[in-house]
């Protein structure tokens, strides 16, 4: 029995023409193109006549044409990317801010609900115990750093004691092809491969009163630390994920271990 495996997906840099470009000449197209159907019109009742066709027609396919590309327009803050998708398949990722103009056919998406039902259930996906789709609108994904603080996770230790961890991952998107075609939700995949690896990576050590030069959860953090991160790297990666590293501490993951609750 054989299986196919997908090939991962990877960004494509691409430029789009400025929207101040081709905002006159979509306005331009919206005021001259109906004065010159009604011009058309009148022309020809003028001669008891139908429309003069030969402006009747071009006026109306310019304004079909201006509406068009009226839904070309889009803008990007600092630190904000759209995938463009054209007729499902991928076409580039717009990284630069501003005001920009592109294919008005590029696949749009759909808006993220805003309801209170809609934001339980978000939340819910995000902690990994809901089947809640995210969609961004636009096809819009945010390259900004984010934080995933996790719950404190009962777990047991090397040893098999009982004991409650938990981290803060500083993260963000570093490929948006990947984040958005190789997961479903990029966002709900890191809450749960996060507290996964966090799982497994207690029941690597011991939590404390190790053997000698034994690295253990409670006085070994900066390793426990880099571990984690390094962890984390491997699972994220599929998602286009990157953890952030610290300024000034190299490459130390941001990871914090709970006291333990193991009794004798």
């Amino acid at each position: 029995m054989s299986t196919n495996i997908q090939a991962m997906n990877s960004e494509r840099p691409m430029q789009v023409a400025s929207g101040w470009v081709y905002l006159p000449i979509v306005i331009l197209l919206l005021i001259g193109a109906p004065a010159l159907l009604i011009y058309s019109i009148a022309a020809g009742e003028a001669q008891n006549g139908p429309p003069v066709w030969g402006l009747f027609v071009p006026a109306v396919l310019l304004i079909i044409l201006g509406v068009i590309m009226l839904f070309g327009f889009f803008t990007l803050q600092p630190n904000e990317a759209r995938v463009c998708v054209l007729f499902g398949a991928y076409v580039g990722t717009v990284r630069d801010s501003g005001f920009h103009w592109g294919n008005p056919f590029y696949s749009n998406g759909q808006a993220t609900t805003h309801t209170a039902e809609g934001a339980a259930v978000a939340e819910s996906g995000a902690r990994g115990r809901g089947t809640a789709k995210k969609t961004w609108s636009r096809n819009k994904i945010s390259l900004r750093v984010r934080n995933f603080n996790s719950d404190r996770l009962k777990v047991n230790d090397k040893r098999g004691n009982p004991i409650e961890i938990g981290a803060v991952v500083v993260w963000r998107v570093d490929d948006t092809a990947q984040a958005m075609f190789d997961v479903d939700d990029y966002e709900s995949y890191v809450s749960v491969q996060s507290e996964s690896a966090l799982r497994h990576l207690a029941s690597q050590y011991a939590y404390d009163h190790g053997e000698d030069n034994e690295i253990t959860l409670r006085s070994g953090v900066d390793e426990v630390s880099q571990a984690l991160r390094v962890e984390l790297q491997e699972r994220l990666h599929k998602a286009g994920v990157v953890p952030r590293r610290r300024r000034g501490r190299g490459t130390r993951f941001r990871c914090a271990c709970a006291t333990s609750t193991a009794t004798g």
